[in-house]
């Protein structure tokens, strides 16, 4: 079998392409440190042709700095991916198209009231962030809310650019697939971490900026009151998860949540990297501070992906926290 893995000297793209290889597969590499960008029709053109699937890691990731990236994200993500789609087409492809997407596109998670059930919060205001009220609120009473895993049936509402560039490459993917044939499964990757993870950049996980930190010495600095919960995934579980996908007996169309099923506050996520460095690790800076784009719970059901792709993730958190962290003090 031969896959196109665009993205695939990227940190995700690069153990899809050793999972590939290590089940006696080749890969196709399409990446733009190799000077071969998704947005080039000619490189693509090139790439696509011939391939049985499609792995989609290639695009822009992270919350950013501001509202200036908000080209930079469609430019990779929406038009990289239309590209690409363009050239599956005129390629009559048929195949397998796995894209890589994001938890993102829940925007906040699922969220129960005790009076009025399942509800929808509204976007954070910034008066109640300046005032470090960060937990949402029942729309209809204002009374306290209980975050649960959200499943792939919830309501997409994307609260940041990324978030919405990722949305519509899922909008693109399925346009394409209702009027080519091919098949398309769209994983929504939750917190990936683990090794070659992105690090000293603005556009880094959190699992990796709090790595960089404590191996410099300083302090991480943790957003709002460290209580906001997430899904971390190890990164070889990921590209499990894709190739389960590309290698399924019949395709397995649809979205499915990529998640560990353990959620986690972040700064649980701190106190386990600090772990790594024992006693002589810098005191966590819980901060306060907080970006409008952020939301404060979202962590996932894993029940369709292991029930339809029968992927459930095996990495310990653990040791993949403290490799990370030994990893980040070697270099």
């Amino acid at each position: 079998m031969r896959v196109l893995v665009t993205g695939g000297e990227g940190f995700v793209g690069s153990h899809v392409v050793d999972a590939l290889h290590a089940a006696g597969h080749e890969a196709r590499v399409l990446d733009a440190r190799s000077g071969e960008d998704v947005r080039d029709p000619d490189a693509v053109a090139r790439a696509v042709c011939g391939v049985d699937h499609v792995c989609h890691q290639a695009g822009m990731v992270g919350l950013g700095v501001d509202f200036a990236d908000v080209a930079d994200y469609v430019a990779h993500n929406d038009l990289g991916t239309a590209v690409l789609l363009r050239a599956l087409a005129r390629q009559r492809f048929r195949g397998r198209l796995v894209l890589a997407s994001s938890m993102v596109v829940y925007g906040e998670g699922l969220y129960r009231c005790a009076t009025h059930g399942i509800v929808r919060p509204a976007p954070r205001r910034e008066a109640d962030l300046a005032a470090g009220r960060f937990d949402p609120l029942c729309p209809r009473c204002a009374g306290e809310l209980a975050p649960e895993p959200v499943p792939e049936h919830a309501p997409t509402d994307p609260r940041n650019v990324y978030a919405a560039t990722k949305l519509h490459q899922e909008h693109l993917a399925f346009a394409f697939a209702r009027e080519t044939g091919a098949h398309v499964t769209a994983l929504r990757y939750h917190n990936v971490y683990g090794p070659r993870m992105p690090r000293d950049t603005p556009y880094a996980g959190v699992a990796a900026i709090f790595a960089s930190a404590f191996a410099a010495g300083n302090a991480p600095r943790v957003f709002e009151d460290g209580r906001q919960m997430r899904d971390f995934v190890h990164v070889r579980d990921v590209a499990r998860a894709n190739l389960l996908a590309l290698l399924a007996p019949e395709p397995v169309e649809g979205a499915f949540n990529v998640c560990s099923g353990e959620p986690r506050s972040v700064l649980e996520i701190a106190h386990a990297i600090g772990d790594a460095h024992g006693d002589d690790a810098p005191a966590i800076a819980v901060t306060g501070a907080y970006r409008l784009g952020d939301v404060r719970h979202v962590f996932a059901s894993p029940a369709r992906a292991a029930e339809r792709l029968g992927f459930a993730a095996r990495e310990d958190f653990a040791c993949g926290m403290a490799a990370l962290a030994a990893a980040t003090i070697a270099r």
